[in-house]
């Protein structure tokens, strides 16, 4: 059975788990965190083939979640359409994150299973250091959070804030109080300590503990992003990670490294089927949230072969704390929790990647080839 919807510059709205049809094209506040009007936006359309290859002898119903686009001052999916042969497929945030989903399932294993996605998504660096938008900030003598906020103070199941984690913290913020110089004690640590290992499967599991327990301060983007989570809670400061995926060129950070950042060919066409890449977020009372990126550090630091302290390592680790070039979206900050509808297999680490099951047995979905999805980001000129 063929069925298309289409959810084209529409506002989605979610309060207890409630969803209008999809977005606007519009600016909207990052959680009253101040940024300077946007001088130039990209814009990118991210198709989604699916075609699912369940294994062999496997049968049963077949359900998939795909995560979509978080809505931010600097990005803001302003088109969806979706297509298939699908039983049914819905949009739904019905999650404690409120992550963004298109949930699609077949009665059967058998047969071809497709989905067609297609993402039209605006985005503007954000780049509240380099445009100095903390020049009339200082940190208040009593810091409240918003409720909003407070959940990223807390632990998950892989970002424990105490034990190691809290006293290597310690140790790295050394009696410091304010918190955007803790911040950057904690940030600059982590991009210097850390390694970047190409073996390590998809973005990494963050598990932190484990990290930290090895002494091996090495993984991919999800593990060394939540190593920064974890100790920036650990030392009272909120901060979470950012799951999503690299669109295309980096026309600023290029100059540094042609690979580390994200590329496309002369027609601004890129496949970015395994181009998942997490960031990280702070909180500064009175102020907002705040970007880093260690974990594209370490990239860059491989990719290049140069030491920490070479020149050009320094200029990317000094831009990517408090400035993201967003030749990449974001999907949800979702940290080990229940999708909606519920998995047969619990609680998900991060919601960075399609998950699917068939009746309830997960596919890889760190293989694209596996799973089977194709991703293919086309920059609109």
């Amino acid at each position: 059975m063929q069925r298309r919807q289409f959810l084209k510059n529409s506002v989605l709205l979610s309060a207890a788990g409630l969803v209008g049809p999809a977005v606007a094209s519009q600016t909207v506040v990052h959680n009253s965190a101040p940024l300077a009007a946007p001088v130039m936006r990209r814009r990118f359309v991210l198709s989604q083939t699916y075609k699912l290859a369940p294994p062999q002898g496997s049968s049963g119903v077949v359900k998939l979640w795909i995560p979509l686009p978080v809505d931010t001052a600097f990005q803001q999916m302003t088109g969806l359409s979706f297509s298939g042969n699908y039983q049914q497929a819905y949009i739904t945030t019905n999650n404690t994150y409120g992550a963004k989903t298109l949930f699609a399932t077949w009665p059967k294993s058998e047969g071809d299973l497709l989905l067609q996605l297609d993402l039209e998504i605006e985005t503007a660096d954000w780049e509240p250091l380099k445009q100095d938008t903390l020049k009339n900030w200082q940190a208040p003598e009593q810091i409240v959070y918003p409720l909003a906020v407070k959940p990223y103070l807390l632990p998950t199941t892989h970002t424990p804030v105490d034990g190691l984690v809290r006293e290597t913290a310690q140790k790295i913020t050394a009696g410091e109080t304010d918190p955007l110089k803790k911040a950057r004690l904690i940030y600059e640590w982590v991009s210097s300590h850390m390694e970047r290992d190409n073996d390590v499967i998809g973005c990494g599991t963050g598990d932190v503990a484990t990290i930290l327990q090895s002494g091996k301060l090495s993984g991919k983007c999800t593990d060394i992003s939540s190593v920064f989570v974890a100790l920036a809670r650990a030392s009272g400061i909120p901060a979470r990670e950012l799951f999503g995926i690299r669109l295309g060129k980096a026309n600023k950070l290029e100059r540094y490294s042609k690979s580390a950042f994200g590329k496309a060919d002369s027609a601004g066409v890129s496949d970015v089927s395994g181009g998942q890449h997490c960031r990280a977020e702070f909180y500064l009372a009175g102020y907002g949230w705040l970007p880093c990126d260690p974990a594209d550090v370490t990239k860059m630091r491989l990719a290049e072969k140069k030491a920490h302290q070479d020149p050009d390592v320094q200029a990317v680790n000094a831009y990517l704390f408090g400035n993201w070039e967003m030749n990449w979206v974001g999907f949800n900050y979702g940290r080990d929790f229940e999708l909606y509808p519920a998995t047969e297999q619990g609680a998900v680490n991060n919601f960075g990647y399609p998950y699917a099951e068939v009746d309830g047995d997960p596919l890889n979905f760190y293989d694209p080839k596996v799973f089977t999805y194709h991703y293919v980001s086309t920059e609109q000129r």
